[in-house]
């Protein structure tokens, strides 16, 4: 691997190997998927994994807290909402509903209309903590598009989002929730 343009990175290296290697391919796509890998496994993930766990959870308990915390008051779904929107199984959302209850940061409680489900609340330190978790989190990304000029983060957000779109038309099973 080798490209000694300056500013060129790994994935530079990669591309001018297979244009060596298989000239007949347009490869240009491995540029863009390349580094959109990249920054998401080893830029943005990291940052946000170090953003919530200095307040004692796990991405996702985060991800659980923050989607009772973004669907307003009274902050209280029920576990089968909870699974569908984070896309879990059910054994794995009781466990982690089971860690979060026991850290005090939710409660369950039979459902007033159907006594055969819960309803899962935060409680007022699961707010406080998601709440504390979020404003890191967002401060750290921030700081991350920050290096980004106006005009290329609106162009990223396009490319993106028109990815997103292309992932769905050829059915790609894409995730709709985020924090």
């Amino acid at each position: 691997m080798s490209d000694d343009k300056p500013g060129a990175d790994m994935v530079d290296g990669v591309l001018a190997d297979w244009r060596r290697e298989r000239p007949d391919l347009d490869v240009s796509a491995v540029a863009a998927v390349g580094r959109l890998t990249f920054v998401a496994e080893n830029v943005v993930g990291p940052a946000g994994v170090r953003a919530v766990e200095r307040h004692g959870i796990g991405r996702g308990d985060f991800d659980v807290l923050a989607t009772l915390r973004r669907g307003g008051p009274p902050y209280t779904l029920s576990p089968s909402v909870l699974s569908a929107e984070l896309m879990m199984s059910r054994a794995g959302m009781t466990k982690r509903l089971d860690r979060l209850e026991k850290a005090g940061l939710l409660t369950r409680a039979l459902d007033a209309d159907d006594r055969r489900s819960f309803r899962v609340s935060l409680t007022d330190e699961g707010r406080r903590v998601v709440d504390a978790a979020l404003t890191d989190l967002v401060t750290a990304l921030s700081a991350l598009v920050s290096h980004l000029t106006d005009a290329e983060r609106d162009g990223l957000d396009r490319a993106l989002l028109a990815l997103v779109r292309a992932g769905k038309e050829s059915g790609a099973d894409t995730a709709t929730s985020g924090p």
